[in-house]
This record gives structure tokens, C-alpha cells and sequence, in this order.
């Protein structure tokens, strides 16, 4: 039985509708601040900190030319609402220096190490994720279960 943690703190999903620790990246769907029919899918690679970001069409992020964009940055700060930042830290692989950990500490430390910018061959994967997670949002109000969600843990029923 998977485990299922409860969000560090709540997050607004306007902004970063989808974020995700997985595959050794910390990634995710972030909205555009410009144009409300498009997505940047964003993406940080644990431990060498490569990163991508494109639109769902696949085109390049203009402003991740040799450093992190302003997408990146949303996402890293909606992943330390998520998981905590301490857990995303560790995920990546970012040595903080002391202190308390924060989105803002992790963007820092990984930025000095001049992380390259790679290819965005996940974006596909992500994206499909996230649009798989949005269909869940146009199923009837129901008690029946769904044989692509039997993975979750059952629900406690207090009694």
C-alpha cells in the first residue's frame, strides 16, 4: 500500500496546476503569465541540475537562456508548498547551507553551480500526466471506484 502525504501547505493551482517529484526531476505544468491557452511543462534534473522548460507545443521557453526562468522558479516554490522544502532539497540532491530551507535557499544553491540547460525529451510524459489528471475533474460525483486509481490507498472512514 502506497503511503500518501498530505501537502506541506495548502497551494494555489492557478499558477502550477501540476508538480511532481518523479524520475529523478522535479517537475511540472506551470500556467503562462501572458497568455491563458498556454503551459510551459518545466523541468529540474536531480543532482545535475539540468533543467528544460517549453510550451505544451514544444516550443523553447524564452527566458530560460543559461539560468533558471521565471517558470522554474513558480515551480519550485509550489513544489516546497507541496512536499516541503527540506524534502524537495532532498530530492534534488541541494546542499543547503544552514538555515531554514526554502524554494528561494534551493533555487540559490543550485544556481551556483551553473546548471546547464538540456532538452526537454519529458515534456511529452508530463504533460499527458497532467492532462490525465485534468479528466479526473470531468467524472460525475460518484462512489463507484475506478480501476485506473485502485493504486490509492483506501480512504479512512471514521466510525
Amino acid at each position: 500500500m502506497a503511503r500518501v502525504l498530505p501537502p506541506a501547505r495548502p497551494r494555489k493551482l492557478a499558477k502550477v496546476p501540476f508538480v511532481e517529484l518523479a524520475e529523478g526531476r522535479l517537475q511540472g505544468v506551470v500556467s503562462s503569465g501572458s497568455d491563458i491557452g498556454r503551459v510551459y511543462v518545466s523541468s529540474v534534473a536531480a543532482g545535475t541540475y539540468e533543467f528544460a522548460c517549453s510550451t505544451n507545443n514544444n516550443r523553447p521557453c524564452g527566458g530560460a537562456r543559461g539560468a533558471f526562468c521565471n517558470h522554474i522558479l513558480a515551480l519550485l516554490t509550489e513544489s516546497a508548498l507541496q512536499y516541503g522544502a527540506e524534502r524537495v532539497a532532498r530530492y534534488l540532491r541541494v546542499e543547503l547551507p544552514d538555515g531554514e530551507p526554502s524554494a528561494t535557499a534551493i533555487a540559490a544553491a543550485m544556481s551556483e553551480t551553473r546548471p546547464a540547460q538540456g532538452e526537454s525529451a519529458a515534456a511529452a510524459s508530463v504533460f499527458s500526466r497532467f492532462l490525465r489528471h485534468l479528466a479526473y475533474l470531468e467524472h460525475a460525483p460518484s462512489t463507484a471506484p475506478l480501476p485506473e486509481m485502485q493504486w490509492f490507498p483506501p480512504a479512512r472512514v471514521a466510525g
